[in-house]
């Protein structure tokens, strides 16, 4: 009988994925008080967003580099202690200034998350099931978009606390998962609950040279010689910006435009959310499906990024509403339509580089979706909104998906598997 190890690992990705992102939504969900307490206006709100943003971008470079080198099971328990320290200086802010030293050192460890986790998918799961496992890891983020609102609602009002001990609790948590982690986690091949049926499963691809860790790892003009490292890259750098600017703006704009307030924000985003985490798994699932029916995995993939891209122009239509609950399903049609698109984009960096690059290349192609995050959800959106409201930057995001498929279909082609020299 199998064992079902590799559940137990993707179960603990999940819940690294859920901390990751409750760490920093804190910030904008809690946004009201902090403003007062601290003095932050739109524009200085957007530059703080900046310098996590492009802390998190070069984050991207570094972290993923060391987790090829060091391993998934090391380079994942570094970062969470890197940014679970950086989450709870957050209760030492007085400044912007603070703010925004602590914002940068949280966007640099940060920056492990998906690189390990998508390695980690990879030395785990054959490549039939990636896109599924990554779905379900990847929900983690709109769980935490979907729990931390009423949770951070509950901790100011009805514990009394203020938004400093909001951060220690996020912060906290995650040393808790560092020694679960510390304690359970192993390679397959060196992990005593693994048997021969799962280890024979698990390596069930026929690409024996992509099921290998071993060998050098991928400097990253080396990664970046191949177009479909470049094709991954801006894919990430069109799509990655309007699932920041929903993290980031969501909440400004629900109290700002549409009048919310802190207890309406507690129901809202959690119901936008879990149309977020219904979009990651039916966007994993739906490409395993088709490949189970027989399709070549390019289509298959390809196609439900295209499917999902297809979303976002009737999302962003969204501002043009004057109902709430129009604006929302629209809002939630948005969320669902990036992570269905984000678990299958994830997934073609297993599909084309072995094992041993997943986590460079990953990495390089976070860098870019930082890149774009830094210019179209933190700066100038902190420019533009306070001249020309939340429509126009809305609407205009609704064809950056379809773009990123554009690159992503020309470039990385049929996604066949590429040879790194030796």
């Amino acid at each position: 009988m199998m064992t079902r190890v590799r559940w137990w690992i993707l179960a603990l990705i999940f819940v690294a994925t859920t901390i990751n992102y409750l760490d920093r939504i804190v910030f904008s969900v809690l946004i009201p008080v902090i403003r007062k307490d601290l003095g932050l206006d739109d524009r200085a709100y957007g530059l703080v967003n900046g310098v996590f943003q492009f802390a998190y971008t070069v984050g991207f470079l570094f972290m993923g580099k060391f987790i090829d080198r060091y391993g998934t099971r090391i380079g994942y328990a570094f970062s969470i202690a890197w940014w679970s320290l950086a989450a709870i200086l957050h209760a030492t802010a007085r400044t912007p200034v603070h703010l925004s030293i602590w914002r940068g050192l949280l966007g640099l460890g940060e920056a492990g998350n998906f690189p390990a986790a998508i390695k980690g998918v990879t030395e785990w799961f054959p490549k039939r099931d990636r896109a599924f496992a990554t779905g379900i890891f990847n929900a983690g983020s709109n769980v935490a978009s979907m729990i931390g609102p009423p949770m951070f609602a509950w901790m100011l009002y009805s514990l009394g606390w203020d938004w400093r001990t909001c951060f220690l609790v996020t912060g906290g948590s995650g040393f808790v998962w560092l020694l679960v982690w510390l304690a359970t986690a192993r390679p397959p091949r060196k992990h005593k609950g693994v048997n021969g049926a799962e280890l024979a499963y698990i390596e069930s691809d026929k690409d024996a040279e992509h099921n290998t860790d071993t060998g050098r790892t991928l400097g990253w003009a080396e990664a970046l010689s191949f177009k479909e490292t470049w094709g991954f890259a801006a894919g990430k750098f069109f799509a990655d910006p309007v699932w920041w600017f929903y993290l980031y703006w969501l909440p400004p704009y629900l109290y700002d435009v549409r009048k919310f307030d802190l207890k309406s924000i507690g129901w809202a985003l959690p119901v936008i959310y879990l149309a977020a985490d219904v979009g990651s798994v039916a966007g994993g699932w739906l490409a395993g499906y088709w490949i189970k029916k027989g399709w070549d995995p390019a289509r298959a993939r390809k196609g439900a990024i295209l499917v999902f891209a297809s979303m976002m122009p009737i999302a962003s239509l969204a501002p043009l509403m004057e109902s709430i609950p129009a604006t929302i399903a629209l809002i939630c049609l948005a969320t669902g339509g990036h992570q269905g698109f984000s678990a299958n984009l994830y997934t073609t960096t297993s599909d084309v580089f072995p094992k041993r690059a997943i986590a460079s290349v990953t990495g390089i192609g976070g860098c870019a979706g930082g890149i774009g995050g830094v210019l179209f959800s933190a700066v100038i959106p902190g420019y533009v909104i306070p001249v020309l409201g939340y429509t126009p930057v809305i609407l205009t995001m609704g064809v950056f998906h379809l773009t990123a498929f554009f690159f992503v279909h020309k470039l990385m082609g049929r996604l066949r598997p590429v040879t790194i020299s030796e």
